[in-house]
């Protein structure tokens, strides 16, 4: 093997000089790259939702997530924000990038705040610490070569962009705002499509699986992301930008990242419940390897939620017996823990969900709108009150607001899981869903039928490769 020194020599005696154009020499490149970085620095101070229009301020909620997470952000932090949002609706950006790098470092170096309710409750920082707090129960047989199988896993993926069609119009919005501006919402606000990015990273997890099976790696998902996802948002843009400079996880979700407890994780566990099916451990298992390529702690408890609650739908015909099942699956001394089951008490004390999202509201009102804590009493209290109907748990999860369409992109495949094609309402399957359209490398399309093909091949292929 040819030592770098060698490849460096090589290069450089084989250079043969030429005289460029003027043209050439100039530095057009350059002042592309300088339009790219403000454009996305600006869209660090202020943005709104591609799919709803909602506003978003990045680096006022790195502020507010590191809060979250029991951390005193100083008064030159603050000061700095102030100043940041000041000068980006003045266009400065040569004083915009100062303040955000030096607001960065104010972040990064945060003072643990001893007194903060975060640090009552025990913090799991690994899947063996996760697994001995909890009792898996039997592995329920799911037989995969069955004709009703792949019709569930069909299910379960028009389901998902079913509700994330549905949620992307309205996220990032109030219950209270949604009902002034559009009342009760049944239906789709206009044209339906498939573009979303939080399926992105589950086609990503699939690719990695499909490779590894169940042995599969966080390292190896983490690969996958940095092949195929060009771009993110909050804790994924940070863990993308860690793992192309070889920081791996589990440090790629937590290196300078204040959003690892956020729903990116959670929004996303669905895919490894489906190569699970009936199997809890398993389910979990997959949730958390890939929840710690961009998250940690509570921000992957989030993901071995949805993946469990989705893997035990394939075993559990009863909505409600599956939510308490998934809800006592996480560790009682999380705080994710204290927040599933605060709503799943909520649920129990009202007869109108109104009632008890108000409850969450109040409780969480501390927490960004795509933090995994408000997010998640939202899939109870939709999955709680929607009882197994189908329209009326999408209608609840819809009217939630929050981050809807990450809720309602995990929540409808249960239900689909649990009974089929039969229970989607045919009103609800629009033309748009034969086709999945992402902005990913070499996969910007495929249709609904190669890719329940593809998910149930990988299954095949991961339990023929496990009985080897």
């Amino acid at each position: 093997m040819r030592k770098a020194w060698e490849l460096a020599q090589e290069l450089y005696w084989n250079a043969k000089p030429v005289v460029l154009s003027e043209e050439d020499q100039t530095w057009t490149a350059n002042l592309e790259t300088q339009k790219f970085y403000d454009q996305i620095l600006s869209l660090d101070w202020g943005s709104h939702v591609p799919g709803s229009g909602a506003p978003e301020r990045i680096m006022a909620a790195a502020v507010q997530a590191l809060e979250n997470r029991g951390y005193r952000v100083s008064v030159r932090g603050y000061e700095l924000l102030e100043e940041g949002i000041r000068v980006q609706e003045e266009g400065d950006y040569v004083k915009l990038h100062k303040i955000s790098a030096e607001l960065r470092y104010e972040l990064a170096h945060a003072e643990k705040e001893e007194s903060a309710s975060y640090w009552k409750y025990k913090q799991y920082t690994s899947f063996e610490q996760y697994e001995k707090a909890v009792d898996f129960p039997e592995k329920c047989p799911v037989t995969i070569d069955e004709p009703k199988f792949r019709e569930r896993l069909k299910a379960a993926w028009l389901s998902q962009m079913i509700g994330a069609a549905m949620g992307t119009m309205v996220e990032g919005y109030t219950s209270q705002n949604l009902y002034e501006a559009f009342g009760d919402v049944y239906d789709y606000l206009r044209e339906p499509n498939t573009y979303n990015d939080d399926i992105t990273y589950e086609l990503a997890f699939l690719d990695a699986f499909s490779a590894y099976g169940y042995d599969v790696t966080s390292k190896e998902i983490a690969l996958s992301w940095a092949g195929l996802v060009p771009c993110g948002w909050s804790a994924e843009e940070i863990a993308l930008r860690n793992i192309k400079s070889g920081i791996l996880p589990p440090e790629s979700g937590i290196f300078h990242n204040p959003f690892c407890e956020w729903i990116g994780a959670q929004m996303k566990g669905g895919i490894c419940g489906m190569v699970a099916p009936g199997d809890a451990y398993l389910a979990a298992k997959l949730a958390w390897a890939d929840g710690e390529v961009a998250h940690a702690g509570n921000g992957i408890l989030g993901e071995v939620f949805n993946a469990v609650l989705t893997s035990l739908a394939f075993a559990e015909p009863d909505v409600r017996t599956l939510l308490r099942r998934t809800i006592d699956l996480i560790p009682k001394y999380s705080e994710y823990y204290s927040v599933v089951s605060f709503a799943w008490e909520c649920c129990g004390r009202y007869a109108d969900w109104h009632q008890a999202l108000g409850d969450c509201q109040e409780r969480y009102r501390k927490y960004n709108w795509i933090h995994a804590y408000p997010n998640a009493c939202c899939e109870v209290i939709a999955l709680y009150y929607g009882n197994g109907d189908y329209k009326e748990t999408l209608h609840i999860v819809t009217m939630c607001g929050v981050d809807a369409d990450c809720n309602a992109g995990m929540i409808m495949p249960v239900l689909a899981i649990q009974k089929g094609m039969c229970i989607i309402p045919e009103k609800l399957i629009h033309p748009a869903f034969h086709e999945l359209i992402t902005y990913m490398r070499g996969k910007s399309r495929c249709t609904l039928e190669e890719l329940v093909d593809d998910t149930l091949n990988s299954i095949k292929h991961a339990k023929n490769k496990e009985e080897v």
